[in-house]
């Protein structure tokens, strides 16, 4: 039971030294989005994932500012991005979202700004365990935290190919409907014109008679 309470409060440790913030937004045409994070501390790691869910050709600007207006990541009509950097000067990092190339496309985005502390919590030790034993435990814990965050980042993989995928269904199921549409129309026309020219035939035909 005590070791079980360790567990639980290292794990506890190990949240608190990671802040992160995860949104969906829309981006429509023309437009500039940017967020922000602040770091009270040089030395920290910065983590930054992004990805277009939907809209156009699922790419968009992006721009990483640092203080003193500095640019740490830069990227144009990347479709998505998973960085790691460090936060060399502490303060106020911008992330900004683009897409002044587009005139009628939303884009649909979907990111996620984590600030990481490498600084490893100490384990609550137990009355009458070795240091080893504390330490193998805490090598596994870390590398169950190392599987979730594999999993988490497959997760959001898979979610961005469904998100896209379905997309394009509704983009091609769309595309079908208005042809459909538009070929009804042609043909509602063409049947009404061939009426017309007959009856215009048989109309001249009559008078030619009289």
């Amino acid at each position: 039971m005590q070791l079980s309470a360790s567990i639980v409060g290292f794990f506890t440790c190990f949240l608190a030294t990671a802040s992160a913030t995860a949104l969906t937004f829309e981006l429509t045409p023309n437009e500039k989005a940017c967020f922000f994070a602040n770091t009270d501390q040089k030395g920290l790691k910065m983590a930054f994932y992004f990805a277009v869910q939907s809209g156009g050709a699922f790419d968009v600007d992006y721009k990483v500012t640092g203080p003193n207006e500095k640019i740490v990541l830069e990227g144009v009509k990347e479709r998505q991005g998973d960085f790691v950097f460090t936060a060399n000067e502490p303060g106020e990092y911008r992330f900004c979202f683009d897409n002044e190339m587009s005139t009628v496309s939303d884009k649909m985005v979907d990111f996620e700004i984590a600030v990481e502390n490498e600084q490893r919590a100490q384990l609550p030790s137990k009355q009458g365990t070795t240091p080893e034993q504390t330490s193998a435990l805490e090598e596994s814990i870390y590398k169950v935290s190392s599987q979730l965050s594999t999993i988490t980042r497959n997760q959001k993989y898979f979610r961005t190919r469904e998100n896209r995928n379905f997309s394009t269904v509704r983009s091609t199921e769309k595309r079908i409907f208005n042809f459909s549409i538009i070929e009804s129309l042609m043909m509602v026309t063409m049947a009404g014109l061939q009426v017309f020219i007959v009856r215009f035939f048989f109309q001249g035909a009559r008078k030619g008679y009289v």
